[in-house]
């Protein structure tokens, strides 16, 4: 059996016609840009996220940007962030011109390493960017304590873990102000880019929503320099349509992890993802690794098994940073990561038989 490493069809497939509804409404309202779709769907997304305000934006870049603008983070400021985070990560802190510093993860489950946070703190550091990666919740506990020691500010990059929780709160409830993406891939996501501001801060949620519109409140009124960043009418209707679907997917995810986890266990030098205690995970990636990495990549390649490589250069080796002159070696484990780690297929609606045919792969090669 041929297995993607993702497939929509099992989510798109049974909300076809609802999803059409909706874009056709859009369509005969011929109000396109924020408009009722996009309030219903932010303060739909408000209350799932448990937060007073939601701004819908074009995408999870942008979302993480405009909390730092609204911050007010700027040249000489540096920002701590991840070692081993996708990149915009990263250049969220680039666009508003402060320094992103990294941090190395903890080995076991990829996050930022709290006990490491304190050590990379100077008189310039401004805030803190954890990122749920993969779809786990940080210890954001810890994390929020060394921050308020210090005084900075804390912004959560949620774009892979909607609905994950750590000791009972919800991912993108606990910073000042946080980003998610709502890219056609991630747990929810619409037909093209889209993402989203979660604030409780009712000043900074104001400021947001200027921010996204060309600096303005009221048309042709321009109150400051702002950014053309909204997220559209189509998108919000489709992601109205499927955010009360989205915690039965989600366990649909957590049940495919876990009969890899039952399945895989203890198979030639896979290390497979482990979970903190007080974290809850939302699977947007099944991440194992081997020191066998690409041959294993290989293999399941020839045999028809999809998997991708989350990611196989950290941030701090790209060659867009290369002006901070950070040699190789200098965050091990983040290299580690990029090196050994391999993403299996997961997607709501996998089967048993899709599992099993993943595994047998895997078997197979060791």
């Amino acid at each position: 059996m041929n297995v993607p490493f993702l497939s929509f069809t099992p989510q798109h497939a049974p909300i076809r016609e609802e999803i059409l509804a909706a874009i056709a409404d859009v369509y005969d309202r011929q109000w396109y840009v924020l408009g009722d779709q996009v309030r219903t769907f932010e303060a739909a997304y408000a209350e799932f996220n448990h937060v007073q305000h939601c701004i819908g934006v074009a995408n999870g870049l942008d979302a993480l940007h405009l909390a730092l603008e609204v911050l007010n983070v700027g040249p000489g400021d540096e920002v701590l962030v991840p070692s081993n985070t996708y990149i915009a990560t990263w250049l969220a802190i680039s666009f508003v011109g402060a320094t992103p510093v990294p941090v190395e993860p903890n080995p076991h489950t990829y996050n930022l390493d709290p006990a490491q946070i304190e050590a990379a703190i100077t008189s310039r550091t401004k805030g803190i960017m954890p990122v749920h990666l993969y779809g786990q919740a940080c210890e954001m506990g810890p994390i929020m304590a060394v921050a308020k020691a210090h005084g900075l500010w804390v912004v959560e990059d949620n774009a892979q873990s909607q609905g994950a929780t750590w000791q009972g709160g919800v991912t993108g409830s606990f910073g000042n102000v946080n980003g998610t993406s709502y890219y056609p891939g991630k747990n929810l996501g619409a037909l093209g880019d889209a993402g989203a501001v979660t604030t409780n801060d009712e000043e900074l949620a104001a400021r947001i929503r200027t921010l996204r519109n060309y600096g303005s409140q009221k048309k042709y009124y321009n109150e400051v320099i702002g950014h053309n960043s909204r997220l559209d009418e189509l998108q919000a209707a489709v992601l109205s349509v499927k955010l009360p679907k989205l915690m039965a997917w989600t366990r649909q995810r957590q049940q495919v992890a876990r009969l890899y986890d039952q399945r895989l266990a203890g198979l030639g030098d896979l290390v497979l993802p482990a979970v903190a205690e007080g974290a809850t995970h939302v699977y947007h990636l099944y991440v194992v690794r081997s020191a066998q990495r690409d041959a294993l990549q290989q293999h399941l390649t020839e045999v028809g098994i999809g998997t991708l490589i989350h990611y196989p250069v950290p941030p701090h080796l790209q060659q867009a940073y290369a002006h901070m002159g950070i040699a190789a070696g200098s965050y091990p484990i983040a290299e580690e990561l990029a090196a050994t780690s391999l993403s299996l297929p997961m997607w709501p609606g996998m089967t048993e038989e899709h599992v099993a045919a993943v595994v047998a792969a895997v078997e197979s090669f060791y």
